[in-house]
């Protein structure tokens, strides 16, 4: 599990800096938004193995706060047990989510829901607005007008893989993404419109991403769950929890 968990903290160290630049403070890295674009977070610098200190933590969250950038930080906790204190001791806020990897090495053998069509989604098709949104409305939100050409470039780009769950109307009922980084690519914001729940569409949009990975060569295919309930829901796609992934925020 440790070679798993070292090739998670390369993935980590590499898939901000498509969007963003690396900032070093000794034992963590502060990863900074360039252009329009999702903000990003500060982690621990890869391959430091030392202990981490409150004011060390202090002093990003410093240079967060001069840049207008969200006081985030995100690490595994199995990989880089000291920081959770220091963290806290600086007055942030700890969630765990569950750390899951896939296992098995082919697609993932889900029933297409009846009612819908599950499939990929590029930067030209005329229902990526619709599935950009669909996992921002899974948590009551909207995405901000450059949401959809932001998308568009890192699908261009090969940054970001998306698919979607469709009605008859072209309409997405849920969407998702992965983001490749040579083998290793991680599941990301999949999310289910309210009115479609329960439906087993989330599950559907991960395993077409699953199959999109594995098309494109990737090895490792990972994702960290809400909670442990969701936890369960992707077991029974094959996934199974290793680690714990921690956010912390103000």
């Amino acid at each position: 599990m440790a070679r798993v968990l070292n090739r998670l903290e390369t993935y980590y160290d590499a898939v901000p800096r498509s969007a963003a630049r690396a900032e070093d403070f000794g034992p963590l890295t502060l990863f900074v938004r360039e252009g329009e674009g999702w903000p990003y977070y500060a982690r621990p610098a890869l391959g430091y193995a030392g202990d981490v200190s409150a004011a060390e933590v202090d002093r990003v969250r410093a240079r967060q706060r001069e840049l207008g950038a969200p006081e985030a930080f995100e690490w595994v906790a199995e990989t880089t047990p000291g920081l959770r204190a220091a963290v806290e001791a600086s007055g942030l806020t700890v969630h765990e989510h569950p750390l899951m990897v896939l296992e098995g090495e082919g697609p993932l053998a889900v029933p297409e829901p009846e009612g819908v069509t599950v499939r990929m989604v590029d930067a030209g098709d005329p229902v990526l607005a619709s599935a950009v949104a669909a996992p921002y409305a899974a948590f009551g939100a909207e995405p901000t007008p450059t949401v959809s050409d932001q998308v568009a470039a890192r699908l261009t780009a090969g940054f970001t893989r998306l698919a979607a769950a469709l009605d008859a109307s072209g309409t997405a009922l849920a969407a998702g993404q992965h983001q490749p980084v040579g083998a290793v690519s991680e599941v990301v914001g999949v999310g289910t419109v309210p009115d479609a729940r329960r439906r087993g569409l989330g599950l559907a949009v991960t395993a077409a991403l699953v199959a999109d990975a594995r098309s494109r060569g990737v090895e490792l295919v990972f994702l960290s769950a809400t909670d442990a309930d969701v936890a369960r829901l992707y077991g029974r796609l094959g996934f199974r929890t290793v680690a714990t992934a921690l956010i912390a925020e103000a």
